[in-house]
Protein backbone atom coordinates (compact mmCIF):
# COMPACT_ATOMS: atom_id res chain seq x y z
CA UNK A 1 0.00 0.00 0.00
CA UNK A 2 1.25 3.42 -0.73
CA UNK A 3 1.09 6.48 1.66
CA UNK A 4 -0.17 9.53 0.62
CA UNK A 5 -2.26 12.76 2.18
CA UNK A 6 -6.10 12.19 2.43
CA UNK A 7 -6.19 14.78 -0.55
CA UNK A 8 -4.08 12.87 -2.90
CA UNK A 9 -5.71 10.06 -1.64
CA UNK A 10 -9.38 11.34 -2.62
CA UNK A 11 -7.68 13.02 -5.88
CA UNK A 12 -6.48 9.78 -7.06
CA UNK A 13 -10.06 7.94 -6.49
CA UNK A 14 -11.54 10.11 -8.19
CA UNK A 15 -9.49 10.40 -11.07
CA UNK A 16 -9.26 6.91 -11.21
CA UNK A 17 -13.16 6.34 -11.07
CA UNK A 18 -14.13 9.00 -13.30
CA UNK A 19 -11.07 7.49 -16.01
CA UNK A 20 -13.11 3.96 -15.29
CA UNK A 21 -16.89 4.93 -15.70
CA UNK A 22 -15.77 7.40 -19.22
CA UNK A 23 -13.98 4.51 -20.40
CA UNK A 24 -16.20 1.54 -19.91
CA UNK A 25 -19.48 3.82 -19.63
CA UNK A 26 -18.75 6.37 -22.13
CA UNK A 27 -19.50 4.24 -25.52
CA UNK A 28 -23.46 3.48 -23.84
CA UNK A 29 -23.64 7.13 -23.06
CA UNK A 30 -22.74 8.40 -26.57
CA UNK A 31 -24.97 6.18 -28.91
CA UNK A 32 -27.62 7.32 -26.05
CA UNK A 33 -27.03 10.96 -26.78
CA UNK A 34 -26.46 10.88 -30.83
CA UNK A 35 -29.80 8.74 -30.74
CA UNK A 36 -31.70 10.55 -28.74
CA UNK A 37 -30.76 13.91 -30.68
CA UNK A 38 -31.59 12.18 -34.32
CA UNK A 39 -35.19 11.70 -32.12
CA UNK A 40 -35.46 15.61 -31.22
CA UNK A 41 -34.19 16.85 -34.40
CA UNK A 42 -36.42 14.99 -36.73
CA UNK A 43 -40.01 15.71 -35.68
CA UNK A 44 -40.25 18.09 -39.07
CA UNK A 45 -38.43 15.25 -41.11
CA UNK A 46 -41.49 13.11 -40.52
CA UNK A 47 -43.91 15.66 -41.03
CA UNK A 48 -42.27 15.97 -44.16
CA UNK A 49 -42.17 12.12 -45.24
CA UNK A 50 -45.75 11.47 -43.91
CA UNK A 51 -47.18 14.68 -45.64
CA UNK A 52 -50.18 13.34 -47.33
CA UNK A 53 -51.40 11.29 -44.09
CA UNK A 54 -50.97 14.28 -41.32
CA UNK A 55 -52.51 16.68 -44.12
CA UNK A 56 -56.76 16.88 -44.46
CA UNK A 57 -58.68 18.89 -46.68
CA UNK A 58 -58.82 22.38 -45.33
CA UNK A 59 -62.25 23.70 -46.57
CA UNK A 60 -65.88 22.42 -46.28
CA UNK A 61 -67.83 20.61 -43.00
CA UNK A 62 -66.10 17.97 -41.05
CA UNK A 63 -68.35 14.59 -40.66
CA UNK A 64 -68.74 13.13 -37.45
CA UNK A 65 -66.33 10.74 -35.66
CA UNK A 66 -69.13 7.50 -36.54
CA UNK A 67 -68.68 8.18 -40.10
CA UNK A 68 -65.02 8.15 -39.75
CA UNK A 69 -64.60 5.61 -37.92
CA UNK A 70 -66.71 3.80 -40.34
CA UNK A 71 -64.65 4.35 -43.56
CA UNK A 72 -61.51 3.40 -41.17
CA UNK A 73 -62.99 -0.37 -40.40
CA UNK A 74 -63.95 -0.65 -44.37
CA UNK A 75 -59.66 -0.86 -44.64
CA UNK A 76 -59.28 -3.26 -41.77
CA UNK A 77 -62.18 -5.08 -41.45
CA UNK A 78 -64.67 -6.42 -38.53
CA UNK A 79 -62.27 -8.77 -36.88
CA UNK A 80 -59.72 -6.19 -35.16
CA UNK A 81 -60.34 -4.47 -32.04
CA UNK A 82 -60.73 -0.21 -31.98
CA UNK A 83 -58.63 0.70 -29.61
CA UNK A 84 -58.30 4.27 -29.60
CA UNK A 85 -60.01 7.00 -31.83
CA UNK A 86 -57.62 10.77 -32.47
CA UNK A 87 -60.02 13.42 -33.92
CA UNK A 88 -58.37 15.84 -36.41
CA UNK A 89 -60.18 18.65 -34.81
CA UNK A 90 -57.35 21.20 -36.02
CA UNK A 91 -58.07 22.51 -39.23
CA UNK A 92 -55.88 20.53 -42.40
CA UNK A 93 -55.23 18.00 -39.96
CA UNK A 94 -56.40 14.01 -40.29
CA UNK A 95 -57.86 12.01 -37.60
CA UNK A 96 -56.19 8.89 -36.31
CA UNK A 97 -58.42 5.46 -36.13
CA UNK A 98 -56.58 3.08 -34.16
CA UNK A 99 -56.56 -0.64 -33.81
CA UNK A 100 -55.34 -3.14 -31.96
CA UNK A 101 -53.44 -5.68 -34.85
CA UNK A 102 -51.77 -8.79 -33.79
CA UNK A 103 -47.83 -9.28 -34.31
CA UNK A 104 -47.46 -5.36 -33.23
CA UNK A 105 -45.50 -4.60 -29.86
CA UNK A 106 -46.27 -3.20 -26.69
CA UNK A 107 -47.48 0.73 -26.81
CA UNK A 108 -48.10 0.08 -31.24
CA UNK A 109 -51.46 0.29 -32.88
CA UNK A 110 -52.68 0.64 -36.23
CA UNK A 111 -53.61 3.54 -37.14
CA UNK A 112 -55.80 4.64 -40.54
CA UNK A 113 -55.57 7.92 -41.21
CA UNK A 114 -59.06 9.96 -41.92
CA UNK A 115 -59.74 13.11 -43.61
CA UNK A 116 -62.24 14.22 -41.50
CA UNK A 117 -63.76 16.53 -44.55
CA UNK A 118 -63.93 14.27 -47.67
CA UNK A 119 -63.36 10.60 -45.95
CA UNK A 120 -60.69 9.60 -48.08
CA UNK A 121 -58.19 7.60 -46.70
CA UNK A 122 -54.90 8.97 -46.25
CA UNK A 123 -52.42 7.01 -44.81
CA UNK A 124 -52.28 2.99 -42.85
CA UNK A 125 -49.31 2.52 -40.62
CA UNK A 126 -47.94 1.53 -37.43
CA UNK A 127 -48.22 3.88 -34.47
CA UNK A 128 -46.28 4.20 -31.18
CA UNK A 129 -47.30 5.67 -28.07
CA UNK A 130 -48.89 8.30 -26.60
CA UNK A 131 -46.82 10.99 -28.74
CA UNK A 132 -48.03 8.79 -31.66
CA UNK A 133 -44.93 8.71 -33.52
CA UNK A 134 -44.77 7.17 -37.02
CA UNK A 135 -42.54 4.50 -38.32
CA UNK A 136 -39.81 6.81 -38.96
CA UNK A 137 -39.44 8.20 -35.49
CA UNK A 138 -40.66 4.81 -33.87
CA UNK A 139 -37.46 3.28 -35.28
CA UNK A 140 -35.13 5.78 -34.16
CA UNK A 141 -36.88 5.17 -30.61
CA UNK A 142 -36.26 1.92 -30.61
CA UNK A 143 -32.57 2.85 -30.79
CA UNK A 144 -32.31 4.91 -28.50
CA UNK A 145 -34.31 2.89 -25.66
CA UNK A 146 -33.12 -0.62 -26.58
CA UNK A 147 -30.38 -0.73 -29.58
CA UNK A 148 -33.36 -2.38 -31.77
CA UNK A 149 -32.71 -5.48 -29.43
CA UNK A 150 -36.21 -5.23 -27.45
CA UNK A 151 -36.71 -5.72 -24.03
CA UNK A 152 -32.78 -6.85 -23.62
CA UNK A 153 -31.16 -3.88 -25.16
CA UNK A 154 -33.46 -1.39 -22.73
CA UNK A 155 -30.24 -2.46 -20.54
CA UNK A 156 -27.92 -0.37 -22.71
CA UNK A 157 -29.93 2.84 -21.57
CA UNK A 158 -30.79 2.10 -18.27
CA UNK A 159 -27.14 1.74 -17.76
CA UNK A 160 -26.14 5.36 -19.58
CA UNK A 161 -28.86 6.62 -17.50
CA UNK A 162 -27.32 5.13 -14.13
CA UNK A 163 -23.74 6.32 -14.99
CA UNK A 164 -24.32 9.54 -16.32
CA UNK A 165 -24.95 11.37 -13.22
CA UNK A 166 -21.93 9.88 -11.19
CA UNK A 167 -19.40 10.63 -13.79
CA UNK A 168 -21.05 14.21 -14.35
CA UNK A 169 -20.45 14.70 -10.59
CA UNK A 170 -17.15 12.95 -10.21
CA UNK A 171 -16.01 15.27 -13.20
CA UNK A 172 -17.06 18.80 -11.63
CA UNK A 173 -15.40 16.86 -7.97
CA UNK A 174 -12.26 16.30 -10.11
CA UNK A 175 -12.29 19.57 -11.77
CA UNK A 176 -12.26 21.07 -8.04
CA UNK A 177 -9.16 19.42 -6.47
CA UNK A 178 -7.44 19.13 -9.54
CA UNK A 179 -8.03 22.83 -11.61
CA UNK A 180 -4.36 24.66 -12.45
CA UNK A 181 -3.46 27.52 -10.86
CA UNK A 182 -1.90 28.83 -13.94
CA UNK A 183 -2.61 28.21 -17.53
CA UNK A 184 -0.59 25.86 -19.24
CA UNK A 185 -0.99 25.80 -22.74
CA UNK A 186 -0.19 22.14 -24.02
CA UNK A 187 -2.15 19.89 -26.31
CA UNK A 188 -3.21 18.00 -22.51
CA UNK A 189 -4.20 21.01 -21.11
CA UNK A 190 -6.33 22.17 -23.98
CA UNK A 191 -7.94 19.07 -24.89
CA UNK A 192 -8.73 19.00 -20.94
CA UNK A 193 -10.52 22.42 -20.49
CA UNK A 194 -12.58 21.83 -23.33
CA UNK A 195 -13.97 19.19 -21.61
CA UNK A 196 -14.13 20.92 -18.28
CA UNK A 197 -16.00 23.69 -20.10
CA UNK A 198 -18.45 21.57 -21.89
CA UNK A 199 -19.12 19.12 -18.39
CA UNK A 200 -19.91 22.71 -16.69
CA UNK A 201 -22.45 23.82 -19.42
CA UNK A 202 -23.93 20.24 -20.19
CA UNK A 203 -24.09 19.51 -16.04
CA UNK A 204 -27.67 20.57 -15.54
CA UNK A 205 -28.90 18.89 -18.53
CA UNK A 206 -27.07 15.66 -17.57
CA UNK A 207 -28.58 15.19 -14.41
CA UNK A 208 -32.01 15.63 -15.72
CA UNK A 209 -31.52 13.48 -18.26
CA UNK A 210 -30.25 10.82 -16.10
CA UNK A 211 -33.05 11.73 -13.55
CA UNK A 212 -35.64 11.28 -16.35
CA UNK A 213 -34.22 8.37 -18.16
CA UNK A 214 -34.21 6.16 -14.49
CA UNK A 215 -37.76 7.08 -14.66
CA UNK A 216 -38.40 5.12 -17.72
CA UNK A 217 -36.21 2.28 -16.77
CA UNK A 218 -36.60 -0.63 -16.39
CA UNK A 219 -35.35 -1.50 -13.11
CA UNK A 220 -34.18 1.58 -10.87
CA UNK A 221 -37.93 2.78 -12.80
CA UNK A 222 -39.79 0.32 -10.30
CA UNK A 223 -37.42 1.50 -7.80
CA UNK A 224 -38.35 5.43 -8.61
CA UNK A 225 -42.11 4.32 -8.68
CA UNK A 226 -42.15 2.62 -5.35
CA UNK A 227 -40.54 6.05 -4.04
CA UNK A 228 -43.40 8.17 -5.37
CA UNK A 229 -45.73 6.29 -4.05
CA UNK A 230 -44.25 5.96 -0.76
CA UNK A 231 -44.25 9.88 -0.53
CA UNK A 232 -47.51 10.32 -2.51
CA UNK A 233 -45.72 11.29 -5.77
CA UNK A 234 -47.79 9.53 -8.38
CA UNK A 235 -49.60 10.50 -10.97
CA UNK A 236 -53.41 10.28 -10.48
CA UNK A 237 -55.36 7.87 -12.66
CA UNK A 238 -59.23 8.04 -12.97
CA UNK A 239 -61.13 5.48 -12.00
CA UNK A 240 -62.92 3.50 -14.50
CA UNK A 241 -64.66 1.00 -12.99
CA UNK A 242 -68.50 1.58 -12.77
CA UNK A 243 -70.18 0.82 -9.77
CA UNK A 244 -73.13 -0.66 -11.30
CA UNK A 245 -73.78 -2.32 -14.91
CA UNK A 246 -76.98 -0.45 -16.26
CA UNK A 247 -79.99 -1.98 -17.26
CA UNK A 248 -79.25 -1.44 -20.81
CA UNK A 249 -76.08 -2.87 -20.78
CA UNK A 250 -77.00 -5.81 -19.35
CA UNK A 251 -80.14 -6.48 -21.85
CA UNK A 252 -77.44 -5.98 -24.26
CA UNK A 253 -74.41 -8.25 -22.64
CA UNK A 254 -77.50 -10.94 -22.17
CA UNK A 255 -78.42 -10.51 -26.21
CA UNK A 256 -74.88 -11.31 -27.17
CA UNK A 257 -74.84 -13.91 -24.62
CA UNK A 258 -77.06 -16.44 -27.02
CA UNK A 259 -75.11 -15.73 -30.02
CA UNK A 260 -72.91 -18.33 -31.23
CA UNK A 261 -70.09 -15.95 -31.75
CA UNK A 262 -70.37 -13.17 -28.57
CA UNK A 263 -68.60 -10.27 -29.80
CA UNK A 264 -66.14 -7.86 -27.28
CA UNK A 265 -67.40 -4.44 -26.59
CA UNK A 266 -63.84 -2.94 -27.43
CA UNK A 267 -64.09 -4.62 -31.03
CA UNK A 268 -67.62 -3.25 -31.73
CA UNK A 269 -68.67 -0.19 -29.64
CA UNK A 270 -71.76 1.99 -30.88
CA UNK A 271 -69.64 4.36 -32.82
CA UNK A 272 -71.90 7.29 -32.10
CA UNK A 273 -70.58 7.38 -28.66
CA UNK A 274 -67.64 8.48 -29.99
CA UNK A 275 -69.77 12.12 -30.93
CA UNK A 276 -71.35 11.91 -27.57
CA UNK A 277 -68.52 11.62 -25.79
CA UNK A 278 -66.27 13.94 -27.17
CA UNK A 279 -68.78 16.78 -26.50
CA UNK A 280 -69.65 15.42 -23.15
CA UNK A 281 -65.82 15.91 -22.32
CA UNK A 282 -65.49 19.05 -23.99
CA UNK A 283 -68.58 20.50 -21.97
CA UNK A 284 -66.73 19.23 -18.84
CA UNK A 285 -63.38 21.08 -19.29
CA UNK A 286 -61.45 18.76 -21.94
CA UNK A 287 -60.49 21.98 -24.14
CA UNK A 288 -57.07 20.40 -26.40
CA UNK A 289 -57.12 20.31 -29.78
CA UNK A 290 -55.29 16.99 -29.17
CA UNK A 291 -57.37 14.31 -27.34
CA UNK A 292 -57.85 10.56 -27.84
CA UNK A 293 -61.00 8.59 -26.92
CA UNK A 294 -61.20 5.47 -25.93
CA UNK A 295 -64.16 3.22 -25.83
CA UNK A 296 -64.37 0.45 -22.46
CA UNK A 297 -62.35 -2.52 -22.69
CA UNK A 298 -65.62 -4.05 -20.92
CA UNK A 299 -69.16 -3.31 -20.09
CA UNK A 300 -68.15 -2.17 -16.27
CA UNK A 301 -65.63 -0.09 -17.53
CA UNK A 302 -66.34 3.66 -18.24
CA UNK A 303 -64.60 5.50 -21.75
CA UNK A 304 -61.99 7.77 -21.47
CA UNK A 305 -61.03 11.28 -22.92
CA UNK A 306 -57.42 12.11 -22.66
CA UNK A 307 -55.74 15.41 -23.62
CA UNK A 308 -52.55 14.41 -25.28
CA UNK A 309 -50.87 18.20 -25.52
CA UNK A 310 -47.65 17.81 -23.98
CA UNK A 311 -46.23 21.42 -25.32
CA UNK A 312 -46.68 24.46 -22.51
CA UNK A 313 -48.71 24.62 -21.04
CA UNK A 314 -49.42 21.03 -20.27
CA UNK A 315 -52.97 19.69 -21.47
CA UNK A 316 -53.25 16.44 -19.73
CA UNK A 317 -56.73 16.34 -17.96
CA UNK A 318 -58.67 13.70 -18.53
CA UNK A 319 -62.11 12.33 -17.58
CA UNK A 320 -64.25 8.88 -17.32
CA UNK A 321 -67.82 8.76 -19.13
CA UNK A 322 -70.39 6.39 -18.15
CA UNK A 323 -71.41 4.97 -22.31
CA UNK A 324 -74.98 4.41 -20.75
CA UNK A 325 -75.89 7.47 -18.43
CA UNK A 326 -73.35 9.49 -20.98
CA UNK A 327 -72.51 11.19 -17.03
CA UNK A 328 -68.83 12.04 -16.29
CA UNK A 329 -68.08 9.77 -13.40
CA UNK A 330 -64.21 10.98 -12.76
CA UNK A 331 -61.94 13.30 -13.92
CA UNK A 332 -58.24 14.26 -13.14
CA UNK A 333 -56.82 17.85 -13.85
CA UNK A 334 -53.08 18.32 -13.84
CA UNK A 335 -53.32 21.50 -12.23
CA UNK A 336 -54.51 19.36 -8.96
CA UNK A 337 -51.61 17.32 -9.46
CA UNK A 338 -48.79 16.63 -6.75
CA UNK A 339 -45.46 18.99 -7.23
CA UNK A 340 -43.50 15.93 -7.96
CA UNK A 341 -46.11 14.24 -10.31
CA UNK A 342 -46.21 17.78 -12.23
CA UNK A 343 -42.44 17.62 -12.25
CA UNK A 344 -42.52 14.46 -13.78
CA UNK A 345 -44.47 15.05 -15.91
CA UNK A 346 -42.58 18.37 -17.61
CA UNK A 347 -39.32 16.44 -17.21
CA UNK A 348 -40.55 13.52 -19.26
CA UNK A 349 -41.70 15.91 -21.97
CA UNK A 350 -38.41 17.95 -22.38
CA UNK A 351 -36.43 14.67 -22.24
CA UNK A 352 -38.48 14.22 -25.50
CA UNK A 353 -38.06 17.61 -27.01
CA UNK A 354 -42.28 18.42 -26.72
CA UNK A 355 -42.32 21.29 -23.66
CA UNK A 356 -41.27 24.42 -25.64
CA UNK A 357 -41.59 23.38 -29.26
CA UNK A 358 -38.61 24.50 -31.34
CA UNK A 359 -36.59 25.90 -28.34
CA UNK A 360 -36.79 22.64 -26.67
CA UNK A 361 -35.60 20.65 -29.98
CA UNK A 362 -33.10 23.35 -30.21
CA UNK A 363 -31.74 22.74 -26.78
CA UNK A 364 -31.87 19.46 -26.76
CA UNK A 365 -30.07 18.86 -30.07
CA UNK A 366 -27.42 21.31 -28.50
CA UNK A 367 -27.14 19.49 -25.48
CA UNK A 368 -26.76 15.98 -27.07
CA UNK A 369 -24.06 17.03 -29.61
CA UNK A 370 -22.26 18.96 -26.61
CA UNK A 371 -22.58 15.66 -24.93
CA UNK A 372 -20.76 13.31 -27.99
CA UNK A 373 -17.93 15.67 -28.45
CA UNK A 374 -17.17 16.09 -24.47
CA UNK A 375 -17.16 11.86 -24.41
CA UNK A 376 -14.64 11.68 -27.91
CA UNK A 377 -12.54 14.87 -25.84
CA UNK A 378 -12.27 12.40 -22.98
CA UNK A 379 -11.19 9.40 -24.94
CA UNK A 380 -8.52 11.64 -26.98
CA UNK A 381 -7.09 12.69 -23.16
CA UNK A 382 -7.04 9.48 -22.24
CA UNK A 383 -4.97 8.47 -25.65
CA UNK A 384 -2.77 11.31 -25.42
CA UNK A 385 -1.89 10.70 -21.36
CA UNK A 386 -2.39 6.61 -21.61
CA UNK A 387 0.49 5.02 -19.77
CA UNK A 388 2.50 2.55 -21.82
CA UNK A 389 3.25 -0.69 -19.34
CA UNK A 390 -0.32 0.24 -17.47
CA UNK A 391 -1.00 -3.52 -16.86
CA UNK A 392 1.43 -4.20 -14.85
CA UNK A 393 1.07 -1.02 -12.49
CA UNK A 394 -0.94 -1.35 -9.33
CA UNK A 395 -1.48 2.39 -8.71
CA UNK A 396 -3.25 2.89 -11.97
CA UNK A 397 -5.84 0.73 -10.42
CA UNK A 398 -9.32 2.21 -8.92
CA UNK A 399 -8.69 -1.12 -6.42
CA UNK A 400 -5.35 0.58 -4.91
CA UNK A 401 -6.33 4.02 -5.21
CA UNK A 402 -9.45 2.86 -2.76
CA UNK A 403 -6.84 1.34 -0.65
CA UNK A 404 -5.22 4.42 -0.15
CA UNK A 405 -7.96 6.15 1.02
CA UNK A 406 -8.38 6.38 4.88
CA UNK A 407 -10.21 3.69 6.76
CA UNK A 408 -13.42 5.90 6.96
CA UNK A 409 -13.21 7.02 3.58
CA UNK A 410 -13.54 3.41 2.49
CA UNK A 411 -16.40 2.78 4.52
CA UNK A 412 -18.00 5.90 3.26
CA UNK A 413 -17.51 4.90 -0.20
CA UNK A 414 -18.71 1.43 0.05
CA UNK A 415 -22.11 2.36 1.86
CA UNK A 416 -22.82 4.19 -1.03
CA UNK A 417 -21.89 2.26 -3.41
CA UNK A 418 -24.37 -0.40 -1.91
CA UNK A 419 -27.11 2.14 -1.56
CA UNK A 420 -26.84 3.19 -5.22
CA UNK A 421 -26.58 -0.59 -6.93
CA UNK A 422 -29.66 -1.89 -4.23
CA UNK A 423 -31.30 1.64 -5.33
CA UNK A 424 -30.31 1.25 -9.57
CA UNK A 425 -29.43 -2.21 -9.85
CA UNK A 426 -28.01 -2.41 -13.56
CA UNK A 427 -25.43 0.12 -12.34
CA UNK A 428 -24.95 -2.32 -9.36
CA UNK A 429 -24.35 -5.49 -11.49
CA UNK A 430 -22.06 -3.54 -13.89
CA UNK A 431 -20.23 -1.99 -10.75
CA UNK A 432 -19.64 -5.58 -9.54
CA UNK A 433 -18.52 -6.71 -12.88
CA UNK A 434 -15.84 -3.75 -13.35
CA UNK A 435 -14.38 -4.50 -9.73
CA UNK A 436 -13.69 -8.31 -10.27
CA UNK A 437 -12.14 -7.08 -13.51
CA UNK A 438 -10.18 -4.28 -12.09
CA UNK A 439 -8.92 -6.77 -8.67
CA UNK A 440 -7.99 -9.28 -11.46
CA UNK A 441 -5.94 -6.21 -12.95
CA UNK A 442 -4.80 -5.45 -9.39
CA UNK A 443 -3.28 -8.61 -8.38
CA UNK A 444 -1.21 -9.44 -11.28
CA UNK A 445 0.24 -5.94 -11.21
CA UNK A 446 0.98 -6.89 -7.48
CA UNK A 447 2.03 -10.17 -8.47
CA UNK A 448 4.73 -8.67 -11.46
CA UNK A 449 5.79 -6.10 -9.28
CA UNK A 450 6.73 -8.50 -6.49
CA UNK A 451 8.60 -10.91 -8.94
CA UNK A 452 10.84 -7.82 -10.02
CA UNK A 453 11.28 -6.61 -6.73
CA UNK A 454 13.23 -10.13 -5.95
CA UNK A 455 15.08 -10.80 -9.15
Amino acid sequence: MTTCTPRAAWINFLRRLHFAIGLFVGPFIFVAALTGTLYVATPQLESFIYHDALTANTSGEAHSLAEQIAIARQVTGEHLPLYAVRPGMITGVTTRVMFNAPGLGSSESRAIFIDPITLAVKGDMTVYGTSGILPLRQWIDYAHRSLLLGSAGRLYSELAASWMWIVACGGIALWFYTRPKRRVNNLVQRTRRWHVTLGWLLLAGMLVFSATGLTWSQWAGGNVDLLRAAFNWETPQLKTQLSDVSGAQASHAEHHAGMTMPMKMDMSPDLSLFDKTRQLAQGAGIDANTIEIRPAKSHDKAWTVTEIDRGWPTQVDAVAIDPATMRVVDHTRFETFPLMAKLTRWGVDFHMGMLFGLVNQLLLIAFGTGLCVMIAMGYRLWWIRRPTPAKYNPLLTLTQSWYDLSFRARVSVLILAILFGVAMPVLGVSLLMFIGFDVVRWRRANDFSAAHQTE
